[in-house]
């Protein structure tokens, strides 16, 4: 009817065009409202949303030490945000927000006239905070152009349906905890953790503005990568929250002259403190979860933000690392000096040959069906690389070929400590550089354990009626029956002639002695002392077995010399202590596992206990003492296996069993002398300096003044005697020291 008394046809078009291209806005935003562009959370689904959470590891003493995640997200209660954080939030993203309900249509017109139709681009997006929220509950699927007109009218409507469910609290609760911080973090306790070390809720004004303004742009504002872009607009948001009222002028001018200091920190797998014990902490986990599921609950380490407890002492890890690397760094620069120029990772084509052809780029080279000398040449295309040794990384112009040759030539190690009394793990080091080593050498690796496994023979001695002071010839022997085996000392000519004590040939780690303890004790019973004291893994049942050629695992050894300590009862180190849900409510709780019955007496135990002091005090470990000056309460005992491949030390302390490896991954490469190779050159500096650093801190007294209990006079009587007897005159009158005796070894069923 209005058309008709319009007589100008044009302007009757142009109000036809306006009112049809209302009717299509309108049947538009109507079909995505009722679905037709993909259906829209109903408000029961928006009211029970989950976030998927990042499950926490924690020490012992409450650290944050990792995180397993698909999302790094780890959300808090809106108590836990500071005010000024709320406030910096509101002043720069949705200054009208406590006052819309959801949908910001000044905004909206501000855009429309400035973008759409004056095509400026600075106008902003018009997006609430609502509407943000909406956006990370449900991100965009499609990044096209024609469909923003789509999405933005479903964060529209999600936004609305969010605020007739949530109060403004909780929905700022909710974006907070959903914002992408880039590199795939998530929340602002994550994002706090990251670029400052601590939780959101000790946040300084300043730091929250610095996180706050990484949300328009998380590269862009990056601080860490663009310090001065992200300095320029933390102070555009400590601008916004002044002209906003929630923070003072003054307050302002003086934030703005604080530079931004960051303390980064990284939850990545490669980095960090303890990544080896984070990885097998990974993997329980992974086996727990599984067990669970078969119990019928469904917990996912990834995404059920599960919190893990574990036995780890956050310094004495600390520590320990440092320890390792003082030593490691040192220990690789004398090592590669011994070998110079004719170093087989240099020298020995066969070597390097096999060890490129068991790297993964070989293999999947091979894969693709390239012969091996297509294979070798691919490798050897030099191009810029990064490469690590103990001094840090450098970039270099390198092939595969080179950079596999530069990690073979790298000293490994593994190292762990233990409470003695309940296998709780309180440091563990399973190699130098998780990021170029991922093989663990506390859990994953076998080694020959050298002199370390002598104890379970003499232990297995004294349980048999051998006595500590019964006395037995060092002269070298070759048993006819053993193939001409001839097993031998270190020492000079005239240990031919000389008759340790238990005491001092254990002490002094005599080879030719404890293969006689061996014999006279015999092998079977030696074995079964062995699976006793908690050794799990298959030995060979062969006489050399007495000078360590078996091969155990580190945390095997460490369970084993625990029994020393632990009343004879072999214990079997743990990792984690409990298991909660989000909420803190106990999931499981891990209880200590130890052997049920004594593998031998506690006469026998406080023998064996001074007999391992005597290593420490004159023995072979008697650096601690002389280069270390350690005063501590320790026993211990060193191990080198032959050609000088492995060197291990053991040390026990009332309150911590100590055990560490030092060697190569690749077996075919050892140290060029024993004097660098031995326990305790190689392997024993890593725990003294471990032990000097807890000993300045008083609040490890508890471990580092412990004292051994005092031995009991039946003990002490029975120990009195002359550590070393010479030959009679006419004993040594007529025997050759360069003549080895000949004979059989006995292989006794069981001792005297």
């Amino acid at each position: 009817m209005l058309l008709k008394k319009i007589k100008s046809p044009i302007l009757r078009y142009a109000l036809l065009t306006v009112a049809a291209g209302i009717l299509l806005l309108l049947f538009f935003i109507l079909s995505v409202y009722w679905g037709a562009w993909g259906q829209l959370p109903k408000k029961e689904e928006l009211s029970n949303f989950q976030y998927q959470r990042a499950s926490e590891v924690y020490t012992i003493d409450s650290v944050l030490i990792g995180k397993f995640y698909l999302y790094d997200r780890q959300p808090i209660p809106f108590e836990a945000i500071p005010q000024h954080l709320l406030d910096a939030l509101v002043a720069i993203e949705d200054e009208r927000f406590y006052g819309h309900s959801g949908i910001d249509y000044p905004s909206l017109g501000r855009v429309a006239i400035k973008t759409l139709l004056m095509q400026d681009q600075s106008s902003g997006g018009g997006s609430t905070l609502t509407q943000q929220l909406a956006k990370n509950l449900y991100p965009r699927r499609d990044r096209k152009r024609t469909n923003i007109a789509v999405d933005k009218l479903k964060e529209m409507v999600i936004a609305s349906r969010l605020e007739d469910i949530y109060t403004k609290d909780e929905i700022l609760t909710h974006y907070l905890n959903t914002v992408s911080f880039g590199d795939n973090t998530f929340g602002i306790e994550s994002a706090s953790l990251k670029f400052f070390n601590k939780r959101a809720k000790d946040l300084s004004v300043d730091e929250g503005a610095t996180l706050v303004g990484m949300l328009k742009a998380t590269y862009g504002y990056n601080p860490r990568i663009f310090p001065e872009k992200s300095l320029s607009r933390r102070n555009l948001v400590l601008h916004a929250m002044a002209e906003n009222e929630l923070l003072s002028a003054e307050k302002k001018d003086s934030l703005i002259d604080i530079p931004i200091a960051l303390d980064y920190r990284e939850y990545d797998n490669n980095d960090g403190l303890a990544p080896y014990f984070r990885e097998e902490v990974r993997k329980k986990m992974q086996k727990w979860s599984l067990q669970q599921r078969e119990d019928g609950n469904d917990y996912n380490i990834y995404t059920d933000g599960l919190k893990i407890y574990t036995t780890l002492d956050y310094n004495m890890q600390y520590w320990a690392e440092a320890a390792m690397r003082e030593h490691m760094t040192s220990l690789q620069s004398q090592f590669e000096k011994s070998y110079g120029k004719n170093a087989p990772w240099l020298t020995d084509k066969k070597l390097i040959q096999k060890v490129v052809r068991s790297t993964d780029v070989y293999k999947k080279l091979k894969a693709l069906k390239l012969n091996d000398a297509q294979i070798m040449d691919s490798l050897k295309i030099k191009k810029p690389m990064l490469l690590t040794d103990w001094e840090g990384e450098k970039t270099v112009e390198s092939s595969s070929y080179d950079s596999i040759v530069h990690y073979m030539k790298f000293l490994n190690t593994g190292s762990l400590s233990i409470d003695p009394n309940t296998g709780a793990v309180r440091t563990w080091i399973g190699g130098v550089d998780f990021e170029h080593f991922k093989y663990d050498h506390v859990a994953q690796s076998k080694r020959q354990v050298g002199s370390t496994f002598k104890p379970i023979v003499y232990t297995t001695a004294l349980e048999t009626g051998i006595s500590p002071c019964d006395y037995f010839s060092a002269r070298e022997v070759e048993y006819e029956n053993l193939k001409g085996w001839s097993p031998g000392n270190s020492g000079d000519e005239d240990e031919a002639y000389l008759n340790y004590s238990m005491e001092q040939a254990l002490s002094n780690s005599v080879n030719t002695v404890t293969v006689k303890v061996l014999e006279e004790t015999g092998l079977t019973n030696v074995m079964t002392m062995a699976k006793n004291m908690g050794v799990f893994t298959k030995l060979p049942e062969e006489p050399s077995i007495a000078l360590g050629t078996g091969e155990l695992y580190l945390n095997e050894l460490a369970g084993v010399y625990a029994t020393y300590l632990n009343d004879g009862k072999a214990v079997l180190p743990y990792l984690i202590n409990r298991i909660t849900d989000q909420k803190d409510s106990l999931l499981t709780e891990f209880e200590p596992k130890q052997a049920k019955t004594r593998a031998f007496s506690e006469e026998t135990r406080q023998i064996m206990l001074e007999m391992m002091k005597s290593t420490v005090n004159s023995g072979t470990a008697s650096r601690i003492r002389t280069t270390y000056k350690l005063k501590n309460d320790i026993a211990g005992k060193t191990g080198t296996t032959q050609n000088n491949k492995d060197a291990w030390f053991v040390a026990l302390t009332p309150k911590m069993l100590h055990v560490t490896w030092v060697g190569l991954d690749h077996h075919e490469i050892g140290f060029r002398s024993t004097a660098l190779g031995q326990g305790a050159n190689a392997a024993l500096p890593m725990f003294a300096k471990f032990m000097q650093e807890l000993n300045r801190h008083p609040s490890y007294d508890s471990i580092t003044k412990a004292r051994f209990s005092t031995p009991s006079p039946e003990v002490v009587r029975l120990m009195d005697c002359e550590p070393v007897k010479r030959d009679g005159f006419f004993k040594r009158l007529f025997t050759n020291p360069n003549k080895k005796k000949k004979k059989d070894f006995e292989r006794k069923s069981s001792g005297r």
